[in-house]
Order: C-alpha cells, then sequence, then structure tokens
C-alpha cells in the first residue's frame, strides 16, 4: 500500500438534509465566548451561569469550544432579559455574548452591548443628538435614556453602546465645545464591567500577562543592561519642535512616572492641550498657552 499525504488536504461538503440542521434549536439560544480563557473555563462557565442568572431549569449550557458556550432557552422573555442586562461576567472576566444567528457576520461575538453611564455633559448640549455624538467617540450607540419631561436626580445619562472588545476602554475624551467655549471632559463609567488589564485598559487578559507591560518591562530591563555596560541611549523628546505644545510644557512634566509607569499626564489630555491651542490664534493664543503653564505647576506642586 502506497502512503500518501493527499487525503489529508481533501475537504467534504455537509450534506444538506433536515436531519442534519438543528437551527430550530437554535432560535432560543444565546452564543457566547470568554474574553479571558485563563481565568474563564467554558466547563465550569456553562454549569454555573444558569445559578447566577436564577433560571435554573428553564436553561441549559453547552461547552461548543474551549473559549465559545451557548445556552438554549426554554422562553424568550428569559433569553431577551439576559441581553437586555447588558455586560455579564464569570469570574470577573466580561463575556461576549449575542442571540444566535444562522450566518453570523465577520464581527460576530467581536463587541459586547454595554450600558455606559456619561458624566460631566456641558448643559448647552444636553439632548439627544449631542450625547449620542459624544458616545460615538468610544463606541457605537444604540439608545440614549434621557427624559426631559421629568426632574433628574443622577448626575449622568445611561447610554447602550456596542463596544468593540479589541479596543480599550476610554474612560474620558477631552471635547473642545463650539464658539471657544472652552473645553470639557466626558467621562465614561462601564456598568457591570468588573477586571480588566489596568496596563492598557483592555478585557481580553491580566495586567500580570499584558504584552504593553511585558514590552516595556523587557526594555527597562534592556536599558538597565546598557546602563552597566557604559552605553547611555539618547532618550526620545514627547515635545519636538514641531508640537504646538513646544516651549510651553516641559518633556519632565509628561513622561512617565517611574514609579507607576504610566504617564504623568494622560495621552488624551495632552491632544486636548494641542486641539486647544491650535484652534486660537493671536493674543487668545497666548492666553490659553498661560493658562496651560499654570494648570501645569499647580498639578506639580500637587504632585
Amino acid at each position: 500500500m502506497v502512503m500518501s499525504l493527499e487525503e489529508e488536504d481533501e475537504t467534504f461538503d455537509m450534506p444538506y438534509l433536515p436531519e442534519y440542521c438543528s437551527s430550530e434549536n437554535n432560535v432560543l439560544s444565546i452564543i457566547g465566548r470568554v474574553l479571558n480563557p485563563d481565568f474563564q473555563k467554558v466547563a465550569n462557565l456553562v454549569l454555573d451561569m444558569p445559578r447566577k442568572c436564577q433560571l435554573f431549569d428553564r436553561v441549559r449550557g453547552i461547552a461548543l469550544s474551549k473559549e465559545k458556550f451557548q445556552f438554549i432557552y426554554r422562553f424568550e422573555q428569559d433569553l431577551l432579559a439576559v441581553l437586555d442586562k447588558g455586560v455579564h461576567t464569570y469570574n470577573e472576566w466580561t463575556l461576549a455574548m449575542e442571540r444566535w444567528v444562522e450566518h453570523p457576520p465577520p464581527d460576530y461575538l467581536q463587541s459586547i452591548m454595554v450600558w455606559v453611564q456619561m458624566r460631566n455633559i456641558h448643559v448647552n448640549h444636553y439632548n439627544v443628538l449631542a450625547i449620542t455624538w459624544l458616545g460615538e467617540l468610544i463606541g457605537h450607540v444604540e439608545e440614549v435614556v434621557l427624559i426631559t419631561e421629568r426632574s433628574q436626580r443622577q448626575d449622568f445619562v445611561r447610554v447602550k453602546m456596542k463596544f468593540d472588545v479589541s479596543k480599550p476602554l476610554q474612560k474620558s475624551k477631552v471635547v473642545n465645545l463650539p464658539k471657544n467655549g472652552g473645553e470639557v471632559t466626558i467621562r465614561y463609567d462601564f456598568e457591570r464591567v468588573q477586571k480588566r488589564c489596568f496596563t492598557c485598559q483592555r478585557l481580553t487578559h491580566d495586567q500580570t500577562v499584558c504584552p504593553l507591560a511585558m514590552k516595556r518591562k523587557q526594555l527597562k530591563v534592556e536599558e538597565d543592561k546598557m546602563k552597566k555596560q557604559g552605553v547611555v541611549t539618547p532618550k526620545k523628546k514627547n515635545i519636538t519642535e514641531a508640537d504646538p505644545l513646544f516651549g510651553i510644557v516641559e518633556d519632565h512634566q509628561i513622561e512617565i512616572n517611574p514609579i507607576t509607569g504610566k504617564p504623568k499626564i494622560d495621552k488624551e489630555v495632552v491632544e486636548g492641550m494641542r486641539q486647544y491651542l491650535m484652534v486660537a490664534e493671536g493674543p487668545e493664543r497666548l492666553a490659553r498657552a498661560e493658562r496651560i503653564r499654570s494648570s501645569l505647576e499647580s498639578l506639580t506642586m500637587i504632585q
């Protein structure tokens, strides 16, 4: 018998027969994916989640792989109630969950539906359209809960949005208001989101295995090694002559804090300063530059 590897490359077509199809059973189901497999075991999840949601015998779980799972519900209202809650977690790490579809799109299970509390919205832009625009800065807005006909006790507006889990969670955005109205920092609080990487703010891994943190650590080891060998590497400047902040902000004011490993001032805030300067000219630009200097001096005194 002659041995050949050709058979290993052969593909097969699944017969298109009703008895081979389970789509009818999948109609009332949710497909999910664990975002951090190191801390989320699907075999345990499919047993624990029905108890956590207090559905017990009204749902059953199936482990589809090491990362994916399925929950099949007896009643549609239970399925919808689970999805409407927004983010679900297991072992304190987020799950990506969507309703089953026969032909999933390319971005299926690549995002989560999450409720976000938006704070510090300027009073002149407190309406659905403006809030939607502000929400779109970090995700795709599906719904804005804003009732203007009665009093509002909370200091935030709830927004339901679709968030791409490959991106870091954005906690704030600096926005320049029109007609030289100054700037405002919009703050975003993600409801029901628990653990994340505190280095890169992603939901897919722990800080101990963060690629960015590991890269920084490796660079630090190499730098220390070069110092011992008497090799001095020129320090890269954060503010170059072409930067609008040149002559206003010093490098040491925005460099990496050696204790925390994070920038002394968030990159988004620094970019907000640039935009704050670039939209002004003449005396107004000089005044803004002086305000930035004063703010940084005050911050340095606090630190």
